[in-house]
């Protein structure tokens, strides 16, 4: 520890700022992550760039805590995760009165304590709930706070949610919507920066919330580049996986909810197996529209062509990409940035997706083909049809098409590339400068 600083790494007792800075950069600190979500089970996008976060920062030496809500699969209060102290809330997401006592009580409660306890050097906030909950406790006031935002809290209700029946559904979702609204542009607002994973979410922002461009700060999301990599071999992983071979073979792996586009796909296969009888689509994921889809199928006449894989689990999903020829992302909405697709490229698996937000973004590396026109099943058909006529059978030009997957992966995504950025903002926000979180 050099001399003239506090334990608390941001709270600097020198006024030479050129020694500070230098002695920030090898000081570690003490982070708090808070969230709505965990990372004892990762299922979801929010919660695997939670998990790559947290784990990251705390293999670099900084002390990392994150506080969540108490979830029906935890078993406990507390646990440690690779490194992590996760510290849990009591939660109850009835309406009003316990979510009310959940978020304002139990959530500021909870902090203060470890606070208390912590002295916190900066704070990262994931989802709005458990954020203005931090924020309401007066412990939080002089503690830099940074905000990554994956998407926005109330377009997500909306895409999740189905529509009103009556007056009272009505009042009740437009509650819905004005609170997670409100409570979003709060924590934001509140925020000393706010991080994104994409252009596209940065002026969703900007436009929504009427937040400052400087305040948000773009980077990108990332892939685990050894967990996700190509793997030549697919006959012998799909005999493992209960995969047929012989077959095209395309790969979507979605939770199954409306924004997906899954619908558009399943029609555009009916197009696609009239001309090329031996393509398979494997469709991993389970949510809402399971049944729905699979009647889909029914209707359209694929049930042979597409097989519903279910829920893959985390340990399962390297082998799904590597034993697939082609990645298909057919989202009709709200893709801040696919997850799915940087861990596709990383495998070495082409992706043709929807030009829906964050996707131009990151297949703009490999080129306009790999786009689709629109979301409709007759613009998946067409560039499937003929990507699978372009180098579909042969093996020399795929080669080269997965080498280059590869290469825009390792080149523009990894998740230890993301969390250096994020520490290095963590650290700009640190330095005696910005104590208070000024622009």
């Amino acid at each position: 520890m050099s001399e003239g600083y506090s334990l608390n790494s941001c709270h600097l007792l020198t006024a030479d700022t050129a020694s500070a800075s230098s002695a920030i950069r090898k000081i570690s600190l003490n982070i708090l992550l808070v969230a709505d979500v965990s990372i004892a089970n990762v299922t979801s996008g929010s919660e695997r760039v939670l998990y790559e976060q947290s784990t990251y920062l705390a293999k670099m030496g900084h002390e990392v805590h994150l506080l969540t809500r108490r979830l029906p699969l935890h078993k406990s209060d507390e646990e440690k995760i690779d490194e992590v102290k996760e510290w849990r809330y009591s939660y109850n997401k009835k309406l009003p009165y316990p979510f009310l006592k959940s978020l304002l009580f139990d959530c500021r409660r909870s902090f203060s304590s470890l606070q208390r306890k912590s002295s916190f050097d900066i704070i990262n906030f994931h989802q709005p709930f458990s954020a203005v909950g931090v924020l309401s406790s007066r412990s939080s006031n002089g503690i830099p706070t940074i905000y990554t935002c994956h998407s926005l809290s109330f377009e997500e209700y909306c895409s999740r949610e189905s529509p009103p029946r009556n007056a009272i559904e009505w009042i009740s979702y437009r509650m819905q919507l004005l609170g997670r609204k409100l409570l979003e542009e709060t924590a934001l607002k509140k925020s000393s920066r706010i991080v994104t994973l994409s252009r596209y979410s940065k002026k969703k922002l900007e436009k929504v919330y009427d937040l400052p461009s400087e305040k948000i700060h773009v980077i990108p999301g990332g892939v685990d580049l050894n967990r996700f990599r190509p793997q030549k071999d697919k006959q012998t992983l799909r005999f493992r996986l209960g995969i047929p071979d012989g077959h095209f073979t395309l790969l979507t792996v979605r939770n199954l909810e409306s924004r997906m586009g899954l619908e558009n796909l399943i029609l555009a296969m009916k197009r696609v197996v009239q001309e090329k009888t031996d393509t398979l689509l494997i469709m991993g994921g389970a949510g809402p529209l399971a049944q729905q889809l699979k009647d889909l199928a029914r209707e359209a006449g694929v049930t042979d062509y597409v097989r519903f894989a279910g829920y893959i689990p985390e340990e399962e999903l390297p082998s799904y990409y590597q034993m697939a020829d082609l990645f298909i992302l057919p989202t009709v909405e709200l893709e801040g940035f696919g997850l799915v697709t940087v861990e596709a490229l990383a495998s070495g698996l082409p992706v043709l997706g929807t030009p829906v937000g964050g996707t131009k973004e990151i297949l703009a590396h490999m080129g306009p083909e790999f786009l689709f026109a629109d979301s409709t099943p007759e613009s998946m058909a067409e560039l499937i049809l003929k990507t699978i006529q372009t180098w579909g059978s042969d093996s020399e030009a795929y080669t080269q098409i997965s080498l280059k997957c590869r290469n825009a992966a390792e080149k523009n995504y990894s998740w230890d590339a993301h969390v250096i950025q994020l520490e290095s903002l963590f650290r700009s926000i640190c330095s005696p400068s910005n104590q208070n979180g000024d622009l």
